[in-house]
């Protein structure tokens, strides 16, 4: 495969467009009032207004973390699909991340979408949270790190990513309308960490607000928007609001919320004219908003005499090996007993692949951040590829995991004049007048309510499912609305399908409900389907948007368990490939209960019986419960992979790639003691406060199943001396080296993880905290020095009192290790000369370093 240049260093400066505030104020001034605030909201779901007086053309914004959509959602205008945030923080590799940020600006940019909305930098405060896949970890440090490469990398391709969402959207239940209590230490030295980190290092260009409020403020109305965000912080771009977040006009337009979205609808518009005009709204603050999202603009090129950065470029080739070795680096070997990995392809004979995300992986979550990519490789898939055909791999489902009737697709389903596989689309005006027709290769549906000026009175779907084996095919419509099937000319079905009474509008596009008929066909027979969509009943903010499902015939738990366990006992290794569903993680709601939906802790304690070498592949965005994990051979945690999932677990499993990945959350071994997700009486309480994660088991709560920073290799590691400065004044960096030596015989990548504790304090903290990490690499018996550098917010704490930060003198332990609770390098360092770093006044210094990594060298974080 082909190998990249890693990109150089940049020094990210304050626009980069040609164009300097004097400049782009002259052109806000030549704009009426009227004009200014037509800028001020967007001109539809995914754009901003063009404004030739002002040189502006219009603008496009997409979701989102797993991939740029660009403004369609379906399967005609694919996206590569990487792997999910979470498992971009466990590689702790802010190079590959950096990677990984320019392959998306060059998505971006063949999409013509000028500013992505991802990062999400929330924090993982509890698992049950639907979101938890979209955020990268439970540490502000880690997310902080992660995050400032992820948006370097992006905006280094001339496109503007979008921090979100601030602050402490840490949940879904009621998001629209909870109260965070959150104390300001919590607030400020774990939740707002993040978005300072991004602000301050890499020169975000857009802040998204979120939809809850924070100490009963609503965000998009919230003082840290001023106050803290662009005042203390000098943040210069523009915030936007999460989509329909802005509730009112002038709160929301005095607290420095710069952007209403999505348009063209919204509380500003004439609202807010007139406010300006009656001066309860300053036209200062109006100009301000419109020259921060001018300065956006010519960031990305959007201005007439500006210019915009170089796109990048990825072949077909490259982006697929990115893909693939981005998802590899961050697969997590939880366990590896006797050593059953990696697989020996010269001795193996009969490979059994067993579970409901075998051949149907799960490659991200649901809500905004889906994309359709343009292929998905399976974990069969994988291995099918990479094995030799000497080897006989099998295959059964084992249990199925959802009760929902999935998509339709191949191989059952073709277009309605026989002429290859498909379905026949067609838009209907209410006098029958054919709008639009299209052939269509998916079954999910979503077109705009109008052709041109014409309303959509009626959506039609037709296609012929032909049976490849003889059973009861269910044959169903999922939507919100009414729905017609007609089967051979027969109408099977009319109903109505209404959303789940106080759903989340995300919850209703995620998981909306279904209506079914059940036919039954021999191998070979065929029917004629048609799906009709009133539109007139549906719900205006959806458009038209709905899915022809067909569930072919299958065996039942029990049979398929059966099979499992006779293909396992045959087989010299059994892979049981688990995970979660759509119903289980996505935005718009949380999760009750983290065991594996259906029976699949029954199939893997079955398999495992079976066969001793049983390995667990684990396709979760977020910790599940492993009640079954002391009794198989090994535990791979694989996350939401991307669409060459199948490849990157085929690298792992046979050794040609290493399991790159250390938890950047901890597993639970059990549901006790974890904060919840549901808001009493409107208020969420965040009573956890400082002691999040690893923070709070670390104090005295029930042990994780595995901790935070976690990760076996191919290899073993000796940690040999931790050399660290005896004192550092308060607010200063400091060094610090670990040497340690691959004691083990291949070459393998360790993350050194540096953390620190103090013993006695006059405030409280946590039992230990991360200051820092490096990931080195190193051949066979080779020792490596990591230069980790912790900077100076590692031993400060926020002060209520004089509303910034300080250090309180005296002596910190620090320690270096392979996890939170695996630390094998102790010392000492005095701080001395207590007092404060800015005292709330600015972002600290930036660092530019960023430090490369050359074969051979470790990298320092």
């Amino acid at each position: 495969m082909p190998e990249r240049r890693w990109a150089a260093a940049v020094a990210h400066d304050r626009t980069r467009c040609g164009l300097d505030d004097r400049e782009l104020t002259a052109r806000v001034e030549r704009l009426t009032t009227e004009q200014k605030v037509r800028l001020l909201t967007g001109a539809d779901f995914w754009s901003l207004h063009e404004e030739p007086a002002a040189g502006l053309r219009r603008l496009v914004v997409s979701d989102g973390p797993a991939g740029v959509r660009g403004e369609h959602w379906d399967e005609r205008d694919t996206s590569t699909n990487i792997p999910s945030p979470t498992a971009l923080a466990s590689t702790w590799d802010e190079l590959l991340v950096e990677e990984v940020g320019r392959l998306l600006a060059f998505e971006a940019r063949r999409k013509r979408v000028d500013v992505l909305l991802a990062p999400t930098v929330n924090l993982h405060r509890t698992p049950y949270a639907g979101r938890h896949f979209e955020c990268f970890s439970e540490d502000p440090l880690l997310t902080a790190r992660i995050a400032v490469a992820y948006v370097r990398g992006v905006q280094t391709g001339g496109v503007g990513a979008t921090v979100k969402h601030f602050v402490a959207n840490d949940s879904e239940t009621e998001r629209m309308t909870l109260d965070a209590k959150i104390d300001e230490r919590a607030l400020f030295e774990l939740h707002l960490a993040p978005f300072e980190a991004v602000v301050c290092e890499a020169n975000v260009w857009a802040v998204m607000a979120a939809y809850n409020s924070v100490n009963g403020h609503s965000m998009t109305e919230s003082p840290l928007l001023l106050d803290i965000l662009k005042r203390r912080w000098g943040f210069d771009g523009v915030v936007m609001s999460d989509w329909f977040a802005t509730r009112s006009t002038e709160d929301s337009a005095r607290a420095a919320l710069d952007l209403a979205m999505p348009g063209p609808d919204g509380p500003w518009g004439d609202a807010l004219v007139e406010a300006v005009r009656a001066g309860t709204v300053d036209q200062a603050a109006i100009d301000d908003k419109v020259l921060r999202i001018m300065r956006l603009a010519g960031r990305v090129g959007a201005l007439e005499g500006g210019r915009r950065r170089p796109a990048p470029r990825y072949a077909a080739d490259e982006v697929a090996w990115v893909v693939r070795r981005v998802a590899a680096a961050g697969f997590v070997l939880a366990r590896n007993q006797r050593g059953v990995l990696p697989l020996d392809r010269s001795r193996l004979r009969r490979v059994a692949v067993i579970g409901p995300n075998a051949a149907t992986a799960r490659t991200l979550g649901g809500g905004s951040a889906t994309v359709f990519a343009p292929y998905t490789v399976s974990p069969l898939q994988g291995l099918l590829s990479a094995l030799p055909a000497t080897v006989e791999v099998r295959h059964c489902i084992g249990v199925t995991a959802s009760s929902r009737i999935p998509v339709a697709g191949p191989p059952w389903v073709f277009a309605p004049d026989g002429d290859g596989p498909g379905v026949q689309a067609r838009l209907l005006a209410p006098d029958g007048a054919e709008l639009l027709s299209e052939r269509r290769q998916g079954c999910a549906f979503h077109w705009p309510d109008h052709v041109g000026a014409q309303r959509v009175a009626k959506a039609e779907v037709s296609a012929v499912i032909r049976a490849t084996d003889p059973g009861t095919y269910t044959v169903g419509i999922s939507g919100t609305g009414r729905y017609r099937l007609l089967i051979d000319g027969e109408e099977v079905l009319d109903d109505v399908l209404e959303a789940r009474l106080g759903a989340d509008m995300v919850e209703t596009l995620v998981i909306p409900p279904q209506a079914a008929h059940r036919v039954e066909l021999d191998r070979g027979e065929q029917v004629t389907v048609v799906a009709i969509n009133e539109t007139d009943s549906t719900p205006p903010l959806h458009g038209i948007r709905f899915s022809l499902n067909v569930a072919a015939p299958h065996d039942s738990d029990d049979e398929e368990i059966d099979r499992a366990v006779s293909l396992a006992r045959s087989s010299d290794v059994a892979v049981v490939v688990v995970g979660t569903t759509e119903e289980i993680e996505s935005e718009g709601f949380d999760r009750d209960s983290l065991a594996l939906p259906g029976r699949q802790d029954e199939l893997v304690e079955r398999v495992a019986q079976a066969n001793p070498d049983t390995i667990v592949v684990v396709n979760a965005g977020a910790p599940v419960l492993l009640p079954w994990a002391d009794d198989v051979a090994a535990v791979l945690l694989t996350w939401f992979a991307g669409q060459e999932f199948g490849n990157a677990l085929a690298d792992v499993l046979l050794g040609d790639a290493e399991p790159g990945g250390r938890l950047p959350t901890s597993w639970p071994l059990h549901e006790e003691g974890l904060a919840t997700t549901r808001p009493a009486d409107g208020v969420l309480r965040y009573d956890e406060g400082l002691m999040v994660g690893y923070r709070g088991y670390e104090r005295g709560g029930p042990a994780p199943r595995y901790p935070f920073g976690h990760g076996l290799g191919y290899s073993s590691w000796t940690y040999l001396s931790i050399d660290a400065p005896r004192e550092a004044a308060a607010g200063a960096e400091i060094a610090v080296d670990v040497t340690v030596r691959n004691s083990g015989g291949r070459r393998a990548r360790e993350v050194v993880q540096l953390y620190a504790s103090r013993a006695v304090s006059a405030v409280e903290r946590p039992a230990r905290w991360l200051i820092g990490f490096a990931v080195v690499e190193a051949n066979a018996g080779e020792d490596v020095t990591a230069t980790i550098t912790a900077r100076e917010r590692a031993f400060q704490h926020y002060s209520p009192v004089i509303g910034g930060w300080t250090t309180e003198p005296g002596a910190f332990q620090l320690a270096a290790g392979a996890s939170s609770t695996e630390l094998s390098l102790f010392s000492t360092i005095e701080i001395f000369r207590g007092g404060t770093s800015g005292e709330g006044h600015g972002c600290p210094p930036p660092d530019l370093s960023s430090a490369r990594r050359t074969p051979g060298l470790p990298q320092t974080a």
